[in-house]
């Protein structure tokens, strides 16, 4: 008897799930103090986010016996989560549970590194757009089964936004700063200028990768939430490869647990914390540079240099437009693909620079530094009511660079996996990056003269006004020059900030292989962002969501045969 097709196995996959279905919150998703102290799996998947909740929700529709351990709590229940309008609040929480950790990089930028269930899509600006063909056919996925994947997470969670006055006028202003032609609505990824998907609904309701889960068969599949795994288990034999055989996961109140795999050929391991979390969690079980596994004291699986290299985060510049005419709350709708090294973007929203400030000094006390200021001088023209105290509306006009040539790495600072590891991105350390962050810039300028943004224009506020507000808005530790506001190559590097696009760090070829599994060592996966080389589409969560949906049916497919 030959192996099913793909679209009968798919049908399959459904029809087996749709019986056991629910509807978030989801019975089968406990917290990890309820979890016994050994437990049996056909299938391990660390992180609950981006890849890690579809790949489960995949795996379980199956017969095979899924967990899924996420060091996070839920984002059903959390206003500040699940509406619009706490995307600020969500990025702005210092509480040691917050869903969105704050960390600083190396390089003094802030940051957020996602601890919640749905990963970086349930604190995320919710743009969704797909990746380039090229990108896809690089990595050598089947097309037909990508564009499955694709439908399989727009069918529950992607809905098209309403397009309002800010992102409508934003819209008309790309087209005439040259960014051409209009390409309408489209998930597609189309040079030009184009409205894409949203993960929020028109309610302003967010539907991150949790939802997904129902998808899940709720027979075969337990989640643990507030899970912390503290390192992989490996079964070593002389003449051998290393064999995943489990995991170490503490629990909220510091109990620590174990996740067996049954026995069985094709039972796995599969890594899905991020660009920010599989790597060191690689390297704190003993697969990494062997140097830095000796100075923590961590005994060594398999020597792997290329752990933790090659980490990148698109640099983020903007300005700060603001506006007379009262505007909406908008996040990401609408996105410009110029012919130059960069996409363009823009949200709009009440800003409170008071309150920016006071979460700036949480994260100068993580950096255990002073925060560096910015006083606009006299000389440059602020609007009346426009000011550093008190709230004024405003869009922001973000360029972000499409393929990056600085690179950093993450490195062991201490053994602790719910902690940030010291992590370089080397933000515009390349001089070609700066030169793509000014020409991004410069195309923003047009935007902002533009025709279609002239109803929201204060008739005597210039670039030079925009680049002034930009510089007092507080995203890294870097000194801000008054040169900035002359020089638009001093501005990207004073002003730079993060998109939290992270990628890299387990790159495909050089530590997992095409088929994502760690190579050197058997029974073990990475399927997250960690290991592109590039961050596919102008934003990359819907490729990480539809990569895993399709590696898990890839892996049932293997596990079929």
């Amino acid at each position: 008897m030959g192996f099913p097709t793909l679209p009968s196995l798919i049908g399959i996959f459904f029809l087996i799930a749709s019986g056991f279905a629910e509807k978030a919150p989801y019975s089968f998703v406990r917290e990890g103090t309820s979890a016994p102290p050994v437990e049996y799996s056909d299938y391990i998947v660390v992180g609950g986010g981006t890849a890690g909740t579809p790949l489960a929700a995949t795996l379980s529709a199956a017969t095979a016996k899924v967990l899924l351990l996420e060091r996070g709590g839920q984002p059903y229940g959390n206003p500040s989560v699940t509406n619009i309008n706490g995307f600020g609040r969500t990025l702005a929480d210092p509480s040691p549970t917050s869903p969105a950790q704050q960390f600083v990089t190396a390089d003094g930028v802030f940051n957020n590194r996602p601890r919640i269930l749905g990963g970086g899509t349930a604190v995320n600006a919710g743009f969704y757009s797909r990746a380039e063909p090229e990108f896809l056919s690089r990595l050598g996925l089947e097309p037909r089964l990508v564009e499955e994947s694709y439908r399989w997470v727009e069918d529950k969670i992607v809905f098209r936004p309403l397009v309002r006055q800010w992102q409508a006028g934003f819209r008309g202003g790309l087209v005439e700063a040259g960014v051409v032609p209009d390409r309408g609505f489209t998930y597609e990824h189309l040079m030009g200028t184009k409205v894409g998907g949203t993960i929020f609904d028109e309610n302003g309701t967010r539907h991150s990768a949790a939802d997904l889960l129902e998808y899940a068969n709720s027979n075969n599949i337990v989640v643990y939430l507030n899970s912390i795994v503290q390192k992989i288990l490996f079964r070593t034999s002389p003449g051998q490869k290393p064999k995943a055989i489990g995991v170490i996961f503490k629990d909220s109140a510091g109990v620590l647990h174990e996740a067996r795999l049954n026995n069985g050929s094709s039972n796995e391991i599969i890594v899905a914390s991020g660009a920010l979390g599989s790597p060191p969690l690689l390297m704190m079980s003993g697969i990494g540079p062997g140097r830095q596994l000796q100075a923590h004291q961590i005994p060594i699986v398999l020597r792997q240099p290329y752990v933790g290299r090659n980490m990148v985060d698109n640099p983020f510049n903007g300005v700060i437009f603001p506006s007379r005419r009262q505007l909406e709350y908008s996040l990401v709708e609408v996105a410009g693909l110029p012919d130059t090294n960069n996409y363009l973007e823009s949200i709009s929203m009440s800003l409170n620079f008071s309150a920016l400030h006071a979460s700036a000094q949480n994260y100068a006390k993580i950096a255990n530094t002073t925060l560096p200021t910015f006083e606009i001088p006299n000389n440059i023209y602020l609007p009346s009511g426009v000011n550093t105290t008190t709230p004024f509306q405003a869009g922001q006009l973000l360029e972000k660079i499409k393929t990056p040539f600085s690179k950093g790495d993450i490195e062991l600072e201490n053994r602790d996996p719910d902690r940030t590891q010291r992590v370089t991105f080397n933000y515009l350390k390349d001089s070609r990056d700066v030169a793509s962050c000014v020409e991004g810039l410069k195309i923003i300028k047009r935007v902002t003269e533009s025709n279609s943004l002239s109803s929201f224009r204060y008739p005597l506020a210039s670039f030079t006004t925009y680049l002034a507000l930009g510089l007092a808005f507080p995203t890294n530790l870097n000194v801000k020059r008054l040169s900035s506001l002359y020089s638009l190559s001093h501005y990207c590097v004073d002003t730079v900030r993060t998109t939290w696009h992270y990628h890299g760090g387990c790159q495909a070829g050089k530590v997992v292989d095409r088929d994502y599994k760690v190579i050197g060592v058997d029974a073990l996966r990475v399927v997250d962002a960690s290991t592109y080389d590039q961050s596919p589409g102008t934003n990359p969560q819907a490729t990480i969501m539809m990569l895993g949906r399709y590696m898990g049916i890839k892996i049932l497919q293997q596990r079929s045969n």
